[in-house]
């Protein structure tokens, strides 16, 4: 632990902060929402949730780690609702999931590292479609250079509404990760960070995993054309994580086996932000 902590560490130790980092903004009127309505509230049984963001009329992109329970054991994504825009118990759209598939090498139940963080990505195959005039899905890029991105989350305290981070500030990238002084907290896994320069955002990463390095809060994420290109394939031939209400994880067992609980990485205060949210 203290190896992936050093390395992780060094990474956001790359690049200055370049400016100002913004505060968080509730999306709670639908004018507010226009553009985000694809990012959503994965709700993972009645006991957790995710945050994550169309990139199809039929795909959710999220973090790895929302879809596996505690062993591993895959989450029946026969449990799992997607609920697009959602917003004080309102959505423009909630739609069941039928497959989930998550990178091979992804290794859940294991100590955050850069390995994990680097394939923590999933994809989410909706039961149905929600088309794009309800919800345009997000383009995927691969980060630019840009010194700021933008954040949008679900996460404890805020459940409800979806928060909008407008800028925080890259520290740093390499060797497929990326390290953001965004503001995240239990339930902020999957979200889509942004970036805004063009006519409309594209998704550059999504939030992995997060802890305060020397007195900073600073999240991780990945690259993800290559990663998502990868998961889709997987889809393509039939080789999913988990298919709703068969195979692993499905069914009762998987319906009361408990949720994992995914450490963050930190200075050894031990603050656990890059996990989904876990009701008590």
């Amino acid at each position: 632990m203290k190896a992936a902590v050093a390395v992780l560490a060094a990474l956001a130790a790359l690049g200055p902060v370049a400016a100002e980092t913004t505060g968080l903004e509730p999306l709670t009127r639908r004018d507010q929402l226009l553009g985000f309505e694809a990012v959503g509230r994965i709700e993972l049984g009645r006991d957790g949730f995710c945050t994550g963001a169309l990139i199809s009329t039929t795909l959710v992109l999220t973090a790895a780690h929302c879809v596996h329970g505690s062993g591993g054991t895959p989450v029946d994504p026969g449990e799992i609702l997607f609920r697009a825009g959602y917003s004080e118990g309102m959505s423009i759209r909630e739609v069941r999931v039928a497959r989930t598939v998550a990178h091979p090498d992804y290794a859940p139940d294991t100590p955050v590292s850069p390995e994990n963080v680097r394939h923590d990505v999933a994809l989410l195959e909706l039961a149905e479609p929600i088309p794009a005039a309800v919800a345009a899905p997000f383009a995927l890029r691969a980060p630019g250079k840009g010194d700021q991105v933008s954040v949008v989350s679900y996460a404890a305290g805020r459940e409800d509404v979806l928060t909008w981070q407008r800028a925080c500030n890259v520290l740093g990238r390499a060797e497929g990760l990326i390290a953001m002084d965004c503001d995240v907290s239990f339930g902020s896994s999957g979200a889509p960070v942004l970036d805004r320069t063009g006519s409309r955002a594209q998704i550059v990463s999504i939030i992995s995993a997060g802890g305060p390095v020397e007195g900073v809060n600073v999240a991780y994420g990945m690259d993800l054309p290559q990663v998502v290109a990868e998961l889709k394939d997987l889809l393509a031939k039939g080789k999913p994580l988990a298919v709703a209400g068969s195979g692993p994880g499905s069914g009762a067992e998987a319906a009361t086996a408990p949720k994992a609980r995914r450490l963050g990485v930190g200075d050894g205060t031990n603050r656990d932000i890059g996990a989904r949210f876990v009701k008590p």
